[in-house]
This record gives structure tokens, C-alpha cells and sequence, in this order.
């Protein structure tokens, strides 16, 4: 088992320059035979001062997250929209983020049923959910260290360890390409990209992500999006939404307010309060 820090991008992480400033995050690579389904191990740790409450917002990905807190741990399928962490007092949480696709070898069953839900570890393993939950609860309570939390939860999952599916690593090479390349608009170019039907994509991305390949494309142009914000965008919304395929400024504006909850002005007017 590996345990040192993944240097990985903070993808999902809204408005990051100040976020960083109020809580840690690490991520440690997973060991060899769980690396075909599982991204990294994370761990988030903060301590603010006494009756200060920091909201942190976050847009979702496409990935399911096994996560333990001081209140109990559970498994979440895909979100389909921004959510919004609280975060006070000094408290730590500890997750395991799986592959695109990832945790369907595990589940057995599409994952488009587990989109905006959670699964107790009963649910997603098969196994003592009251018992993997007190451990994994305790731990994270005792502040062991995250090498423990990682060899409890990788004890765990390779219990029930399934064979590597080889179109895990299809949809990952699918998933990064619209990651990495902010020209991605369409469901289109990637049927032309990797030779896939539009109807096969689709329902591929329903049984092993949960959502739809056209969302995963909106979705990382929008992360694209508030990144640029993020590093001080002074253009014009016209041209940044032209830049990642929006059609038109007001179709750009409206699907950043429907993922971020704020129009692009209020989220650049953010970095400034």
C-alpha cells in the first residue's frame, strides 16, 4: 500500500484560493490491486476559531465516494449538483474517491439508481455496515493517522475485491480526454473520438457513472469555467462561454447559475468580499 500524497489537481473545489486558507485537503494513491477501480484516498482536516462557520460550496464529479465523518460514513453515489459543505470547530473527514465507473464492478447494479443518494456499507459491500462504520468512525474520531483509516478501508474492499473490468478504463480514457481538452462540447466528438455509438455512450455512462455523457461535458466546461474566475478573469462572458462551447453568452450564464448557484458576476464579485 502506497501512502504518500497523490499530487493531484483540486478539481471541484470552488473559489480555491480562499478555501485552501481555511482547511488541509491531502490524497494518497491507493494500492496496487485496488488501483483499476479506486482514484486516491483524501483527507480534510480544518481548525477554525471558536464560532466561526466557513461554508465551503463544491461542484460535483463524476465519481462515487465512499466518505467517513465524526457523525458516521457512507457511501455516495454521484451528485447532479453543487452541494455545500459546513465546517467549524477543528474536525477532520476521510474518503476514498473511485475511478469513473469505478465502484460499478463493486455495486453490480447501475449507478444511474444511485445518483444524488447514498448506500450504508451493507448496501455497496455486502457486509457489517455497524461494525465497518464504529471502526472507521472511531479511527477517524481517535485521530489516528490516515495510514490507519487507508489500511482499515483497503483491508475492507479488498474483502470483497471484483475483477478488473476493462471498461473502467475505457470511460476513464473518456472522462480524462474531456477533462484535458476544454474544446470537448458535444457528445458527438467523442463518438468520432473513440468510435462509440451515441446510444452505446449514453448507456455505458447511465450503468457504470450514473449520469449522462452530455452533463460530464457540461460539467468539466463549467469547472473549466470557474477556474478561469478563480485565476482572475478580467474578458468579457461572451468570450469566455464561446471559448468552452456555450452557443451563445445567455446559454453560458444560465447552466453556470443552474451547476454554481451563481451567475459568473457573483461568483468573480466572491474572491473580492
Amino acid at each position: 500500500m502506497s501512502s504518500s500524497p497523490s499530487q493531484t489537481a483540486s478539481m471541484g473545489i470552488l473559489q480555491a484560493p480562499e478555501a485552501f486558507n481555511k482547511f488541509r485537503l491531502r490524497r494518497f494513491a491507493p494500492s496496487e490491486a485496488l488501483a483499476p477501480f479506486v482514484m486516491h484516498h483524501w483527507i480534510v482536516e480544518w481548525d477554525l476559531p471558536e464560532n466561526e462557520v466557513f461554508l465551503q460550496d463544491n461542484i460535483p464529479n463524476p465519481c462515487v465516494n465512499l466518505v467517513a465523518e465524526f457523525s458516521g460514513s457512507a457511501v455516495y453515489g454521484v451528485s447532479s449538483r453543487k452541494y455545500t459543505k459546513r465546517l467549524s470547530g477543528k474536525e477532520r473527514a476521510y474518503g476514498v474517491k473511485f475511478r469513473p465507473g469505478g465502484f460499478y464492478p463493486f455495486a453490480g447494479k447501475p449507478l444511474s439508481e444511485f445518483t444524488d443518494g447514498s448506500m450504508t456499507f451493507a448496501e455497496a459491500f455486502g457486509m457489517d455496515n455497524d461494525s465497518m462504520n464504529a471502526k472507521l468512525t472511531e479511527a477517524l474520531r481517535s485521530d489516528q493517522p490516515a495510514e490507519t483509516l487507508i489500511a482499515l478501508t483497503e483491508t475492507m474492499l479488498m474483502s470483497c475485491l471484483p475483477h478488473p473490468d476493462e471498461t473502467v478504463d475505457r470511460l476513464v480514457d473518456i472522462i480524462r480526454y474531456i477533462q484535458s481538452d476544454r474544446t470537448v462540447s458535444s457528445v458527438e466528438q467523442l463518438t468520432r473520438t473513440f468510435g462509440i455509438g451515441v446510444r452505446t455512450l449514453q448507456r455505458l455512462f447511465s450503468k457504470y457513472v450514473g449520469v449522462s455523457p452530455k452533463w460530464v461535458i457540461q460539467l468539466y466546461r463549467l469547472q473549466n469555467a470557474a477556474e478561469t474566475l478563480d485565476a482572475g478573469y478580467k474578458g468579457s462572458w461572451a468570450s469566455l462561454g464561446a471559448e468552452l462551447g456555450f452557443y451563445d453568452q445567455s446559454h453560458f450564464i444560465r447552466s453556470f447559475k443552474a451547476m454554481i448557484g451563481k451567475t459568473p458576476e457573483e461568483y468573480a464579485a466572491g474572491h473580492s468580499l
